[in-house]
């Protein structure tokens, strides 16, 4: 019985902590999320500003290093 009780205290503190860390994966992504939309949203104001489509990427690209994969932020649009 002793053994039993172990075990259930165990399985409950492992699951307390696979939601915890469920909640922060989360919210880490949701971050993520919100940064790339942010970069994306500078990108459109930039070209919508006038300024040349190669220079509003560069500044995009430079705003995604580490953020998404690819050069444009993990997002590309045909042409």
């Amino acid at each position: 019985m002793k053994y039993l009780l172990i075990t259930c205290a165990a399985l409950l503190a492992f699951s307390a902590q696979a939601q915890d860390s469920e909640k922060e994966h989360k919210k880490e992504t949701i971050a993520q999320h919100q940064a790339i939309a942010a970069a994306h949203y500078a990108a459109a104001r930039c070209i919508s500003k006038g300024k040349d489509e190669k220079v509003c990427h560069a500044e995009l690209a430079n705003a995604c290093k580490g953020l998404a994969l690819g050069k444009l932020c993990g997002m590309k649009h045909v042409h």
